[in-house]
This record gives structure tokens, sequence and C-alpha cells, in this order.
């Protein structure tokens, strides 16, 4: 039962890791054997100079998008861990009149489909002068309605005598927050930190949009530009798309612990 338990999974990695290997073995080869009519498995002669071409492009500044989209996840990461956090904990554990009605409205924002928030998101941001703009990138995603949601379903659970103990030491709500719930919550923040951050980093027709200035340019509108209806560069494609993945694989490794525990956890370890 064993054997074949490692079998099935063995399997499913190995099904999980083709596409990575694709985008490698295609980015180190030649564009004669990415379409060459016979597959081979490794290119016959590894070409690394396909980095200094992708990073030497002038028509695509791919060490700039890198950083701008790094800024912008980064960003929209902490800023919706603190402000859907505080919502969310506000919602779970601070009664007050309108507090169903605030958490209904919450909840209808996310029956609200993107394209019909879409322009008028886009005429406030034009408005404010942040198109081009990295704060045009950055401000309309720090707030999430369905993070705070989730933020509000697990703070529901969170064992209430740690906060019954912090208020016997003298804290308020501000008090047992930070010295106390987040500090036993670091499996679910760091797991919606992860999400967070992988939807901000793939984010693609909100920075085509705002991004019209090569200079603000996030890693998704600049591998936009490799494939167009005049031409498409095969190679210098798979190549950017398997260095605009690396910082997601860098998150996911570091913090799959934490991804893990933030699944099941429900505030603090026995």
């Amino acid at each position: 039962m064993k054997a074949l338990r490692y079998l099935a999974l063995s399997i499913a990695a190995a099904l999980f890791l083709i596409p990575f290997y694709l985008v490698l073995r295609n980015g180190l080869a030649t564009e004669q054997e990415i379409t060459a009519p016979t597959w081979t498995f490794w290119p016959s002669q590894i070409r690394w100079e396909n980095f200094t071409d992708l990073f030497t492009n002038p028509a695509v500044p791919m060490v700039r998008s890198m950083a701008n989209s790094l800024v912008v996840a980064v960003l929209q990461t902490f800023g919706q861990l603190l402000l859907c956090g505080l919502a969310g904990y506000g919602l779970a554990r601070i009664p007050y009149r309108y507090s169903n009605l605030v958490l209904y409205l919450v909840i209808a924002t996310l029956m609200i489909p993107a394209a019909v928030t879409f322009v008028p998101t886009f005429v406030v941001v034009s408005t404010l002068g942040w198109v081009s703009d990295l704060r045009g990138l950055v401000i309309p995603g720090l707030f999430s309605g369905f993070t705070t949601f989730l933020f509000r379903q697990y703070f529901l659970n969170f064992p209430r005598e740690l906060e019954e103990a912090a208020r016997i030491d003298g804290l308020g709500h501000w008090g047992t927050y930070w010295r106390v719930v987040v500090p036993s919550s670091k499996g679910f923040f760091a797991a919606l930190g992860v999400i967070a951050f992988v939807t901000s980093w793939n984010q693609f027709l909100w920075p085509l949009v705002i991004a019209q200035d090569q200079d603000s340019w996030t890693v998704q509108v600049a591998l936009s530009t490799f494939l167009t209806s005049q031409s498409i560069d095969v190679v210098q494609l798979f190549l950017a798309a398997a260095v605009s993945i690396t910082p997601l694989v860098i998150v996911f490794v570091a913090l799959q612990r934490f991804l893990v525990r933030g699944v099941t956890e429900t505030g603090i370890k026995d």
C-alpha cells in the first residue's frame, strides 16, 4: 500500500514539474530546436547567452519590470495582511451596531465582477495622476474583501482564553491584536501572504492598462511584449517565463511550512 502511495505521489510530482522542465528547456535552446519536428529531451548545446540577450534587450526592460513586480507584490501583500487582518479581527471580535451590515457589504463586494469596477477604478486612478505610476499599481490592490472574510472566519475560532488573559493584563483590543493574536497566528498570516503575493505577481490586465510607460511595466506586461501579432520571440518568451517564476518558487519554498500550518491550525499550537 505504501509503495502504491509513493508511486502515485511520484507520478503526480513528475506531472507537476513537466511545465517547469519545458520552460527551462526551451529557454536554453535555439528557436530551430524548439520548432523542430523531432523532439529532444535537452538542447544539443545549452545557450547560456540567452540570459544575456534577455537582460540586455533594449525593447524589454526585464530587470526593471522584475523590480516593479517585486515592489508591487510586496507592498500589496503587506498592505492586505495589515488592513484585512485588522478589518477581519474587528468584524470577529469588536461588537458594534453595524458590524453585520459591514460584513454583508464586504461579502457583497465578492459578488461584483471585476469588469464592473475596472473602468471606475481606472477613472479614479487617472484623475489622481497615477497612470504609469507605482501608486496606481499598488494602492487599488491594498484591500481585499475575500482576504478580510477569511481573516474574520479565522479569528472567530481563535481561543478567547488568550484574549481574556491579555485583557486581565490591561491590554485593549489594539494591544491584544498585536501582542497576542498576531504572534499566535503566524502560520495563517503566512498562508494568506503567499496567496496575496502570487496573486499580485501574476496580475496582467490592470498593469497592462496602468503601466503605459516602460519604466512602470511589471514582469507580466514585459512577457506580453515577446508575443505580438507581428512576431513571436519564442526563446526569450520561454526564458523570461522561467525567470519570472523564480521569485514565486523562492517564496513558496521559504514559506511552505507555514503554508501547511496555516491551512490546518486554529490559532495556536497545543
